[in-house]
């Protein structure tokens, strides 16, 4: 990042439905008992999920499957409560005011609304009127880090002002229940929760150094509240465009949610690449990053993404207990990950962190920030 306004993540706050399901209590609600479907949902590295389930059906006593319509009434209603609170929550760990908020971006991809989460939850929190505001939907579970390039660019710009990325994740109002394999890999992954990231940039700097490379002080020595967003870097694979999909599914009456079961190599085997283009030109090298952050995709996609990087458990452990105490959040995922290193303590100023999240396109997105 050259001399200028430079935008800093300040805080992160969560949200998540009251209710947390363990693996074995979601198939016995539904009263599935094929042992593939049972077996897939047990050896998933997920042990609980917070999600939104319906009452029961009198005449089944299995939770009522919902029609296309309510599922959307789920995906507003619920990913309103969580955005609320999960904003709310940010705003107050920085001890700032819903009236500081100069931009909103919302992102989410379990639903569509016009108008969108960011004009409801100006309204529904009493952000200003004036907040400029954005909505990024049907992106994918890799839309928080595109999101975050737009929300630091308005940052950039607007130096001094607080803006703030919403992700909203309802996955269950994203399910179909089939008793098809494909529907019970998605049935089995994907939690319900919302993630707050507030981000505001420094004031201008004179450019003294601006040219040097990020590892030998090219950038102000690290202070001030977060870490400093220094660069991004995306990689699309148009060989797996439709490895992750959307598809209207007419017997169901429904969207339904696809996921290819080649993906986590295909994540895996390109992640070492965007990594090089993060680093390209920084002076910055893989083995100066002391934390990493990376979606929750999946057992197989961590392990993945895991080898394919050299790192370790520890590396990942953060990744690791989000997808094993909430499942897969989608875009807010990474941020869930984020709020559990802040909470741990250990990062340390000078510290370098890589964020990564991937999904449809497939893609895969990176940013480089330093404490």
């Amino acid at each position: 990042m050259l001399a200028g306004a430079r935008p800093r993540i300040l805080d992160v706050a969560t949200a998540t439905p009251p209710r947390s399901y363990s693996q074995t209590d979601v198939l016995d609600l539904y009263g599935i008992t094929d042992p593939r479907i049972r077996s897939l949902f047990t050896n998933s590295a997920i042990e609980r999920r917070n999600l939104t389930i319906p009452p029961a059906d009198p005449a089944t006593g299995a939770p009522r499957l919902e029609t296309q319509g309510e599922l959307l009434t789920k995906h507003r209603e619920s990913g309103i409560a969580m955005g609320v609170e999960a904003l709310e929550k940010c705003l107050q760990r920085l001890g700032a005011s819903v009236d500081d908020v100069g931009y909103l971006m919302c992102v989410t991809s379990t639903g569509f609304l016009t108008p969108g989460f960011s004009a409801r939850i100006i309204r529904e929190a009493g952000l200003p009127r004036t907040c400029a505001r954005a909505d990024i939907v049907g992106m994918g579970c890799n839309a928080g880090l595109n999101a975050l390039t737009a929300v630091t660019g308005w940052a950039s710009a607007h130096p001094g002002q607080l803006a703030v990325m919403l992700c909203v994740e309802a996955c269950s109002a994203a399910y179909v229940f089939d008793d098809t394999m494909r529907s019970a890999v998605v049935n089995s992954l994907f939690g319900d929760g919302a993630a707050a990231v507030a981000i505001r940039a420094d004031e201008p700097v004179g450019t003294e150094g601006a040219d040097e490379p990020l590892g030998t002080g090219g950038v102000d020595a690290p202070g001030g509240a977060g870490p400093q967003i220094l660069k991004f870097a995306s990689l699309l694979i148009p060989d797996a465009l439709d490895a992750m999909r959307y598809d209207w599914d007419d017997a169901q009456g429904k969207f339904s949610f696809f996921l290819d079961r080649d993906v986590p190599y295909v994540v895996g085997a390109n992640a070492e690449q965007v990594v090089d283009d993060l680093l390209a030109g920084t002076g910055v090298r893989r083995t100066d990053i002391a934390q990493w952050i990376v979606h929750s995709g999946g057992k197989k996609v961590i392990d993945s993404v895991m080898v394919n990087l050299g790192l370790t458990r520890h590396d990942l452990r953060h990744t690791v207990s989000v997808l094993r105490d909430h499942g897969n959040l989608s875009s807010g995922s990474f941020l869930f990950s984020y709020r559990r290193l802040l909470d741990e303590g250990v990062v340390h100023p000078g510290d370098f962190g890589v964020l990564m999240t991937m999904g449809p396109g497939s893609t895969i997105e990176t940013a480089l920030v330093r404490w």
